[in-house]
């Protein structure tokens, strides 16, 4: 992350890391097995038998409870519809509560959702306790209520609670909003839109505020409005029951906010590093900022991609096993690289609330692995005494090689289908490349032979672009080859292509030049080529 701070010191004017989503789940430790249910009912309630009328009243009890609640309040209470979304439906009651300055439950849904239940059932064969049923977990339908707060310390928040045994919880907040609570908590002038800060008076203060979001703090908070919102057990159900929450964090966001001074290079900053990390982000890459070794036995994903399914615009991801890494910018104001992980266990790291500071430590060791490598990618200068060295031919031992000239069609493709990532992996053998190329660009056999193949190859090796796999005659670029491949190839598809396919058919004729901008632009651009070529030009 410095290499990216460094590079772009002068246009960046914040740089911070933070939480961006969490997902916590709460867990009824007391009701969360059968067994356990069992002995609640027939030992503290004294239910003799249970019954799914039993079990039913406890829901009755709490939807009545959550009816009365909102009526007492005058709180809406609405059945959630297909389609909407529903932070962008209930922004209103939040906004009106922010003007007020209130705090508390502001929105209510009511949604028909699947959860975990218990189902109960009549033995097979009689047993001596006639009165004995089989619990069994399983996932049903059911409603479901989402209580929108705005809480003191964590800000706007949403709580869900299943209105069946055994009340699971589900916790959703923002770590923006909770430095903004901060910020304002301290009297620190900021700029915020939506989920991302603009400005700050302390950039320091910023970051300590992300840095104070514990699990003490959060199980505080959660503890609260589960005791205000969830079910209701008396004093003595909850002593003897052993009734409390265990809260497990169920997906996590962590994110890297690059600010810019500017709008205009942030989507030329983002469309590059798109380009450059479908080229060079390879699995083994993937794996080292993920840190961690690839093999085969390695379950989920892993792979980039270039997606258009978040805030109407293109979103680069690269997938490692169940968790990925994003880059998005966002309303043209900032630039960002989120870590999304819906399984710790990928990371060896344990699922329990207390464990949050072993998850921002390795999740910003990622995100910072990640910003170095885009640091690499956008610090390129076009060498073109290199690409001279290379036009040249090289005589290594006895053996000569020719020069790799850049107008070459045959080398552009090659080095094309060499950039690939399967072959960088375990590396393919010559026939491999020969197929790769002919059903990429639809040749035959007779236009491009394999003998011409193992020719362009050679000079490859010659010129230290191209590396063995070990013992095996498996080829793929060396790092070199990358960078020359990858410089080649943009030389061609950003520059030569487009004048390639321009109006001009022919060299244009400066005795001919109308008084237009777009002619006189296209002189110069003609002019510039021409000067490169001669620099490239091998003898």
């Amino acid at each position: 992350m410095e290499q990216f701070t460094k590079l772009f010191g002068k246009l960046l004017v914040l740089v911070y890391h933070c939480f961006d989503r969490i997902v916590i789940q709460g867990y009824l430790s007391g009701l969360s097995r059968p067994e356990y249910v069992v002995h609640f009912f027939r030992q503290l309630v004294g239910v003799p038998m249970l019954s799914a009328e039993v079990l039913s009243q406890r829901t009755n009890d709490y939807q009545n409870w959550v009816q009365a609640y909102a009526t007492n309040r005058h709180l809406p209470i609405q059945w959630a519809e297909k389609g909407v979304r529903k932070e962008d439906y209930v922004l209103p009651w939040l906004r009106r509560m922010v003007k007020h300055n209130r705090y508390g439950v502001y929105f209510i849904f009511k949604s028909m959702e699947q959860g975990p239940t218990f189902r109960i059932s009549v033995p097979k064969y009689p047993t001596r306790d006639p009165n004995h049923r089989i619990l069994t977990p399983q996932r049903s339908r059911f409603t479901h209520y989402y209580f929108y707060i705005r809480d003191e310390v964590l800000g706007p928040m949403v709580m869900r609670v299943a209105s069946f045994l055994p009340f699971q919880a589900t916790y959703y907040l923002n770590g923006h909003s909770f430095i903004e609570q901060e910020l304002k908590r301290r009297k620190i002038g900021f700029r915020k839109n939506d989920n991302a800060f603009l400005a700050v008076d302390e950039v320091g203060a910023l970051q300590a505020a992300a840095d104070r979001l514990s699990p003490e703090i959060i199980r505080q908070r959660l503890d609260y409005w589960t005791l205000v919102l969830g079910p209701k057990f008396s004093l003595r159900e909850r002593r003897h029951g052993h009734l409390s929450r265990f809260y497990a964090i169920a997906q996590v966001e962590y994110c890297r906010n690059f600010i810019f001074k500017r709008n205009f290079p942030i989507h030329k900053l983002f469309e590059r590093s798109c380009e450059l990390g479908l080229w060079r982000l390879t699995a083994d890459k993937i794996s080292h900022v993920f840190g961690v070794h690839l093999n085969r036995r390695l379950k989920g994903k892993l792979n980039t991609v270039i997606e258009q399914i978040e805030h109407g615009h293109h979103v680069f991801r690269a997938y490692w096993k169940h968790a990925f890494l994003k880059q998005y910018e966002k309303f043209s104001t900032f630039l960002r690289n989120e870590l999304c992980s819906n399984n710790l266990r990928d990371f060896g790291l344990r699922k329990n609330l207390d464990h949050l500071d072993p998850v921002r430590k390795t999740f910003g060791a990622i995100t910072d692995r990640f910003a170095g490598f885009q640091a690499q990618w956008l610090n390129v200068h076009v060498d073109f005494a290199l690409l001279q060295r290379i036009a040249l031919p090289i005589t290594v031992g006895t053996v000569r090689y020719p020069g790799i000239k850049i107008h070459d069609p045959r080398m552009i493709r090659l080095l094309e289908v060499l950039l690939h990532c399967g072959n960088h992996l375990g590396g393919w053998s010559a026939r491999q490349i020969h197929q790769a190329v002919l059903t990429t660009f639809h040749l035959s056999e007779k236009t491009y032979r394999l003998n011409q193949l193992r020719y362009d190859l050679r000079k490859l090796k010659g010129h230290g672009l191209l590396q063995r796999e070990r013992s095996r005659y498996a080829y793929r670029l060396s790092i070199k080859g990358v960078q020359v491949a990858l410089l080649f190839l943009f030389f061609h598809k950003r520059l030569c292509g487009p004048l390639a396919y321009s109006r001009f058919h022919h060299p244009p004729n400066p005795a001919h030049r109308p008084a237009s901008k777009l002619e006189a632009a296209y002189h110069r651009a003609d002019h510039a080529i021409q000067q490169i070529v001669d620099l490239l030009a091998a003898a």
